[in-house]
């Protein structure tokens, strides 16, 4: 025994010996040094649209336009991607305690690119011309500041006094700043011919330099980074927008290296911007809901105000197989009317999953049984029918199809009728003359998360509370949030006004599409996040830098991309 002990010892000490043998003759390890952000380079994109009008007066119906006035222009306040707002041009801003007043200071070192300080009198001149009748803001922005008092008290400070506290206030701040100095001589009926529309000066972080023409067309939009600016001067020197009619042309022009960056894949151009390896995707939250409204208010559609038989509606249908189906994974399952990602969004809420047997016993539950040998569930001879509209377009008609089966299963008669889809509003949802409607809500540029006028008793008559959905207490929660500054009870009540919405289902939440663009790996510092409309984006461009390659050696840095881009290798 005690030889084997000597032997077993032997072998234990020889393998000691190896491995320390092995770990000491192992390399030593080499950790890859991150590529650091340095200025130069040109990032050239494939813009979808076409260009008309660089004038943040004139491009709310131009996303094209709106994308290149971003990075041109500036405005009092901007928002983060939760809903919070930022200093842009305005330094600071104060409220008074009973929420009517607010005072804004702007920047000391802001100016325009051709070296003329931004003043108070150039924000009073732009709000003239936003108010005009001739403006192309829509006619509830004009006259919300028809009702706001404007004084103007120094070059850097202005004071806007409310008829009324009204805490969303903050959202009509973030209007594009134009040049007084360089406009005042224009008339307001001639502004959209004005020669400054093709060459503005802008007081953003990248300044125009020139267009690009082909074939005796505008092809192109060539700007440069501000070294005046009075934020983080960005790394990127130069950016060069190229116009695409659609997504598939933009991803072609990317695998021709014509291209670093595609501004929107939609959903057809997505398999073939899948197959380049070297193109990152980011997709993020789009500002919009898509919902079936119900008419709760229509006395001759019962069922529709039993909150057992819109619960059993919800189960009943397949909201996972349109998003994964219909929409190829872009969109994320809804179920707050408030977006996902902001401030004020609650994710605690009840989530209804996709449960046919479920829907079937609340349906029983609320009285609705189905007749002997008959197929259409119906109480107190009331047949549980009725008809959804919805747009005459392919993804719309795909997903209304599929709700019918879904609804038809579970002892529903729905018709379907397709109708254009500018006529949803107008001819449906505003007369409320609908039974239920497959609709898009559409809250670009709505950063503050107030949901009052969809959902409010007081915007069921003439208003846009379309379901005509009549509660008191998420009417009272509602009605606090909007007056109230303080920003912890303004959680607080949008997160019971969530409770109860969850709870109640004045409409039926299907998804929140999602916006998904692609930039190069070349390029750094791009960040995805959820979107207020697809310019946001670009909220933080300072911070894109790009790179040529990637190097695992200690004592070396990553090369800085300074030409315009001839290939898409890495």
């Amino acid at each position: 025994m005690k030889k084997l002990r000597w032997q077993f010892l032997v072998v234990a000490l020889t393998l000691i010996v190896v491995a320390v043998l092995i770990l000491t003759q192992q390399q030593p390890a080499v950790n890859p040094i991150l590529p650091k952000p340095a200025s130069g380079g040109i990032y050239t994109e494939a813009l979808v649209g076409s260009f008309g009008r660089l004038n943040p007066m004139l491009d709310l119906n131009n996303p094209a336009d709106r994308e290149v006035d971003r990075l041109i222009f500036s405005s009092l306040l901007k928002f983060d991607s939760q809903g919070v707002p930022q200093p842009d041009l305005a330094e600071s801003w104060g409220v008074s305690a009973d929420g009517k007043i607010y005072n804004v200071t702007l920047r000391s070192n802001a100016i325009w690119d051709d070296g003329t300080p931004v003043t108070s009198d150039d924000v009073l001149f732009t709000l003239n011309l936003l108010r005009s009748q001739g403006s192309a803001f829509s006619s509830d922005v004009r006259t919300l500041w028809d009702g706001v008092q404007i004084t103007r008290l120094n070059d850097k400070n202005i004071k806007f006094v409310l008829s009324e506290p009204f805490v969303p206030f903050l959202d009509y701040l973030t209007f594009g700043v134009l040049p007084k100095h360089l406009l005042e001589s224009v008339a307001e009926n001639q502004l959209d011919s004005s020669g400054f529309n093709l060459a503005p000066v802008g007081s953003g972080p990248y300044k125009f330099d020139h267009l690009t023409i082909e074939n005796g067309k505008i092809a192109g939009v060539v700007l440069t980074a501000s070294k005046s600016y009075y934020g983080q001067v960005p790394y990127i020197s130069q950016i060069v927008f190229r116009y695409y009619p659609n997504s598939l042309a933009a991803v072609s022009a990317y695998q021709s290296g014509e291209v670093l960056g595609i501004s929107e894949i939609t959903q057809d151009a997505l398999p073939s911007a899948l197959q380049a390896t070297s193109l990152a995707l980011y997709s993020s939250r789009m500002p919009s809901l898509t919902m079936i409204f119900l008419n709760l208010g229509d006395k001759s559609l019962p069922f529709f105000q039993d909150k057992n038989v819109r619960n059993a509606l919800m189960l009943g249908l397949n909201r996972q197989w349109i998003v994964d189906k219909i929409l190829q994974g872009q969109g994320i399952l809804a179920n707050s009317p408030i977006l996902p990602g902001t401030w004020a969004y609650y994710g605690g809420t009840t989530q209804i999953g996709f449960d046919p047997d479920a829907a079937a016993a609340e349906l029983m539950k609320a009285g609705y049984v189905l007749p002997a040998n008959g197929t259409v569930r119906a109480k107190d001879n009331v047949n549980l029918a009725f008809t959804l509209v919805y747009p005459d377009d392919g993804l719309h008609t795909q997903i209304a199809k599929l709700i019918q089966q879904n609804w038809v299963a579970i002892g529903a008669d729905v018709t379907l009728k397709a109708v254009p889809y500018s006529s949803i509003i107008s001819d449906y949802l505003t007369p409320r003359t609908y039974q239920a409607v497959l609709a898009d809500l559409d809250l670009t540029r709505s950063y503050d998360p107030d949901p009052y006028p969809f959902w409010h008793q007081a915007e069921i008559t003439g208003g846009q509370n379309y379901s005509q959905w009549d509660d008191r207490t998420a009417s009272e929660y509602l009605e606090q949030a909007r007056v109230t500054a303080d920003s912890g009870v303004r959680l607080r009540l949008y997160r019971n006004f969530q409770v109860v919405f969850a709870n109640q289902l004045p409409a039926l939440l299907l998804y929140y599409p999602v916006y998904t663009f692609g930039v190069d790996q070349k390029v750094r510092g791009v960040q995805g996040v959820p979107l207020f409309e697809p310019a946001d984006r670009f909220n933080y461009i300072s911070t894109w830098f790009l790179i040529t390659k990637r190097t695992l050696d200690q004592t070396s840095e990553p090369t800085i991309q300074i030409g315009l881009p001839t290939s898409t290798n890495p």
